[in-house]
C-alpha cells in the first residue's frame, strides 16, 4: 500500500491495527472495519453469530462504540438451500442487535464456499482512539477471553469434540467484547487490541513493535479452554498455528522449560478472541474488579511491558 497522506487519518495501515480511525471533527473519529470468515462450525445460525461478533470486536478494540453494520455475503446458491443463508443472516442480525446496532444493508455474490462477515462503522473520541501501538514500559497486560478456539474447532471438524466442549467454544467465540470494552472507561489504558488470526503471540509482537517496547509473557497465567492442551499434544491444531509460529519465532525468546503444547496454544489462531489490554500498573486492580463484576469470560493478568530489548517477546513459565 502507498503511504497514507490524508492528515485526518488517525490510524491507517502502518501498525497493523484492528480498524481504521478517521477524524471527522475536533471531538469525534469514525472507526471502520471489515472482516469475514468461512464456516468454522456446522450450525449456520451459530456461524452467523460468531462471524458478527468477530467483526464487531475490532471497533471495541479501538476504544470505539459501534453504530451500524453492513453484511458481506458469499454463498453457493446452487449448492445450498437459501434457508441456510437465512439462518446465517439471522445469527448475524441477532448478534448485532445484542451489540445495540442494526445491519442496514450489504452486498452478496455467488461463490463456491460460504463466507460471511460485516463492515462495521463506529465512533470514538478523536483524542482517545486506542491503538495497538501505545504500550508503555511498566504497563500490565490483561486478557479477557481464554485461548484455544482454533484447536477446538479443528478437533470439531475431525469429529473429536464432545457436545459440552463444542457448546462452550461456540459461546466463547459468539460472546461480544462489549462488556470488556465498556469497563475500560476512565482507566489509563495505553494500548488495546483483540486476539484473532495471528494468535496471542502474533498480536503481542504487533503491540511490542508498534509501541517500540518489549513484552514479558507469563505463559502459565494465560487462560486456556478445557481440552486444548491435550489436543495440541496429540497434534490436533490448525495449519495457521504453524504459520503464526514461523512468522514470530525470530522475535521470541522462549524459556527452555515451556512445553511444545504451550507453544502451539500461544500461536493458535483465534476467531473472535478476547481483548488484550496494556494498562498502567496502578489501574490493574480496578480493571480486574470491573471485569469480574461484568461477568467477562476471563480477567487474567498475563504479563507486562518492558523497555525495548533484542527480542520483542520474552516468554516465561
Amino acid at each position: 500500500m502507498p503511504p497514507i497522506e490524508d492528515p485526518a487519518v488517525i490510524v491507517g495501515t502502518s501498525t497493523a491495527d484492528d480498524a481504521a480511525a478517521y477524524r471527522i471533527d475536533d471531538d469525534r473519529a469514525i472507526i471502520q472495519t471489515v472482516d469475514f470468515i468461512t464456516p468454522i462450525v456446522d450450525d449456520p445460525y451459530d456461524y452467523g453469530r460468531i462471524a458478527a461478533a468477530n467483526s464487531i470486536s475490532d471497533v471495541y478494540a479501538m476504544g470505539g462504540r459501534p453504530l451500524f453494520a453492513l453484511n458481506i455475503v458469499c454463498f453457493p446458491s446452487k449448492k445450498l438451500p437459501l434457508d441456510v443463508l437465512g439462518k446465517i443472516l439471522k445469527g448475524g442480525c441477532d448478534k448485532a442487535r445484542e451489540a445495540g446496532i442494526e445491519i442496514v444493508g450489504g452486498h452478496s455474490v455467488d461463490d463456491a464456499e460460504p463466507k460471511y462477515g460485516l463492515v462495521v462503522t463506529g465512533v470514538a473520541s478523536s483524542d482517545h482512539v486506542l491503538t495497538n501501538a501505545g504500550a508503555q514500559p511498566d504497563d500490565v497486560l490483561v486478557l479477557t477471553k481464554p485461548l484455544g478456539s482454533g484447536i477446538l474447532t479443528t478437533a470439531l471438524k475431525k469429529g473429536l469434540l464432545d457436545d459440552t466442549t463444542t457448546k462452550k467454544v461456540v459461546e466463547v467465540m459468539a460472546t461480544l467484547n462489549r462488556s470488556a470494552a465498556e469497563v475500560l472507561d476512565g482507566l489509563r489504558v495505553h494500548a488495546l487490541t483483540d486476539i484473532t488470526g495471528f494468535g496471542l503471540l502474533g498480536h503481542l509482537v504487533e503491540m511490542a513493535e508498534g509501541s517500540g517496547v518489549s513484552i514479558r509473557l507469563n505463559s502459565s497465567a494465560v487462560p486456556v479452554l478445557d481440552q486444548v492442551s491435550r489436543l495440541a499434544g496429540q497434534g490436533i491444531f490448525p495449519g495457521g498455528a504453524t504459520r503464526n509460529r514461523e512468522r514470530i519465532e525470530p522475535k521470541v525468546q522462549w524459556a527452555a522449560t515451556i512445553s511444545e503444547e504451550t507453544r502451539i496454544v500461544l500461536t493458535d489462531p483465534q476467531t473472535s478472541g478476547g481483548l488484550l489490554v496494556a494498562i498502567a500498573p496502578d489501574d490493574v486492580v480496578e480493571l480486574v474488579n470491573r471485569l469480574t463484576e461484568s461477568g467477562v469470560l476471563a480477567h487474567a493478568v498475563i504479563g507486562g511491558v518492558t523497555g525495548r530489548s533484542d527480542k520483542s517477546i520474552e516468554i516465561t513459565m
